[in-house]
């Protein structure tokens, strides 16, 4: 029988050279959904994506890709750049998506903002976390989580700069290692945080080995979808955070 696309029409702003977001969303996308994506620019390629090339990506001009992805009328419009917003802090976040809740005539959720839901769903106060970011960046992510009640007991990285492809090119085992590496015996969850990380496919394996819940960028957007649009669980989704829906 052909699927009804009736559900939902799910927009994402992504940036243009994030290369996993688009299949992790397909992977875990919900029954009769569909999904749209804008390609957003405002940053330099061939840079480093330090603190100031992902602050100048979240303060960049978005009203063109909120014009073009509203031309599907979509239900919900994900932002789908961790970094972009947790270098501003929580109050750019809650403006930025109420920016896109505007122009786009739809609901919103930043990737920032899903990962502090995702945490507190699972009523974690203390996480490990780790991400493929410079230094800059993770102690503003650790900063943002703070904001929001969050306390990292143990922080890890991959120890050296990685461009805007070499994230996405990091393996499912790759960010295994990371995860464990930002294990600790206080965390009562571990965060993975970035939308072109190949984080999902890691999860099940990282909460088998540590016993412990794990929050990503990309799983956290799609528990807020959910939760946002009133949809039920559905099968496949990776992770202990979907137990909360």
């Amino acid at each position: 029988m052909t699927e009804t696309r009736t559900a939902a029409k799910i927009g994402v702003l992504v940036p243009f050279t994030n290369t996993n977001l688009e299949p992790d969303l397909a992977l875990m996308r919900p029954p009769n959904t569909t999904l749209h994506f804008q390609r957003m620019g405002g940053y330099d390629v061939d840079e480093i994506p330090g603190s100031d090339q992902m602050a100048g990506l979240g303060a960049s001009d978005i009203s063109h890709d909120l014009r073009m992805i509203s031309g599907v009328r979509p239900d919900i419009v994900l932002y789908g750049c961790t970094s972009a917003t947790l270098t501003h802090g929580p109050s750019f976040d809650a403006e930025l998506a109420e920016q896109i809740k505007s122009g786009a005539n739809a609901k919103s959720v930043t990737a920032a903002s899903a990962l502090i839901a995702g945490i507190q769903a699972l009523g974690a106060r203390k996480v490990g976390f780790s991400s493929p970011y410079l230094g800059e960046i993770n102690t503003q992510a650790i900063a943002f989580m703070a904001q929001n009640g969050v306390e990292t007991v143990k922080f890890a990285d991959v120890g050296r700069e990685l461009g805007n492809y070499g994230q996405g090119e990091l393996t499912p085992d790759e960010v295994f290692d990371l995860a464990c590496q930002a294990d600790h015996p206080q965390a009562e969850a571990i965060v993975l945080s970035c939308t072109d990380m190949r984080s999902v496919e890691a999860i099940e394996l990282i909460e088998s080995t540590l016993d412990k819940p794990v929050v990503t960028s990309n799983q956290a957007m799609m528990f807020c979808l959910l939760r946002e649009l009133g949809l039920p669980r559905h099968q496949g989704l990776p992770g202990r955070l979907f137990d909360c829906i």
